[in-house]
């Protein structure tokens, strides 16, 4: 393998680097008018990049052997490198192949809410399977205040959860948006199916949390309404969550789908919140830098399918 070397910016910024085109055509067609009509110039502009080639590099380069310039062996020396110059420029600046998924071999680094997470992968795991076995994904609990640093960073291609605009440069696609459900262990909290606001305010509570703030995600939701709970436990996991409203005499507040798909499973009974939460939606967000990058913009699409697909799903039961 050639050693990288570091590069003279200044010396190739005198260096015309469309004469190197113009070498390569020559080398080609071994004439003048060929090589003039091959790069679409006429024949003096071909002469006198000739002209300049043969003075930047001190050697004739081309010599007229009969009716071929035959090149010279400097020529010839040179012409290896700038083939592979003009190669790998040019894989550089086409633009990208249509990306096949059923062909691709990739890891995609996809950042999540938590109880996203556990809602989107083993759909997305079921999906890929079928249509994209050599795709894989590495899934990470992200909290908002790390996800686009995470993005700029190239940590992870995907997020999505809570999550805002970030800056000019990251995009954003709203997802749904979400509501809240409370759930409680009966045995342990003998509460009237219909909460009061005093009621449900009075509680201890147990929330999910992925900041500092012991309200977690529904910290700025409660600062509008003026409102703070008795949070006994908050923990980055909605089962941690779940686990200890089943063991201990707390309400949890959280995302409805979770409420409605967990609760019977962990013996929990279910009550609508009795205040007023507005809560961020869900929304993807993704790097300007993979806006057009043909398996990110796949894999966007997917994820949004998926979530399209479960809303409906949802709404049908």
């Amino acid at each position: 393998m050639n050693e990288i070397v570091s590069i003279d910016h200044f010396n190739l910024w005198s260096f015309d680097l469309n004469l190197l085109v113009a070498f390569d055509a020559l080398m080609k067609e071994r004439s003048v008018t060929k090589a003039a009509v091959r790069l679409k110039i006429q024949q003096p502009a071909m002469s006198h990049n000739l002209g300049t080639l043969r003075t930047l590099l001190q050697d004739e380069l081309f010599v007229r052997v009969g009716q071929v310039m035959q090149p010279t062996h400097r020529a010839l020396r040179f012409a290896e490198a700038v083939e592979q110059i003009l190669s790998r420029t040019q894989q550089a600046i086409v633009t990208p192949n249509a990306f096949e998924p059923g062909k691709a071999e990739q890891i995609f680094r996809i950042g999540f809410s938590s109880e996203l997470e556990v809602l989107l992968v083993p759909r997305l795991a079921a999906m890929l399977n079928e249509t994209a076995p050599g795709i894989r994904v590495l899934a990470r609990a992200v909290n908002p205040e790390m996800v686009h640093k995470l993005l700029d960073d190239n940590v992870i291609d995907l997020g999505v959860g809570c999550y805002d605009d970030g800056n000019n440069r990251h995009r954003r696609s709203l997802l749904f948006e979400q509501s809240l459900m409370c759930c409680y262990n009966p045995k342990l909290l003998d509460l009237p199916e219909a909460l009061d606001r005093d009621s449900y305010v009075g509680l201890k509570h147990a929330l999910v949390s992925q900041k500092d703030a012991i309200e977690g995600c529904i910290d700025d939701a409660l600062k509008r309404i003026n409102v703070r709970l008795d949070v006994s436990v908050a923990a980055p996991e909605f089962l941690t969550v779940l686990t200890a409203v089943l063991e201990a005499p707390l309400i949890a507040t959280l995302p409805t789908r979770i409420v409605k798909r967990y609760a019977d499973l962990f013996g929990l009974a279910v009550a609508d919140v009795p205040l007023d939460l507005t809560v961020s939606p869900i929304s993807m967000v993704w790097s300007a830098a993979s806006d057009n990058d043909p398996a990110n913009r796949w894999m966007r699409s997917q994820v949004t399918q998926l979530v399209s697909a479960y809303r409906l799903n949802s709404l049908a039961k």
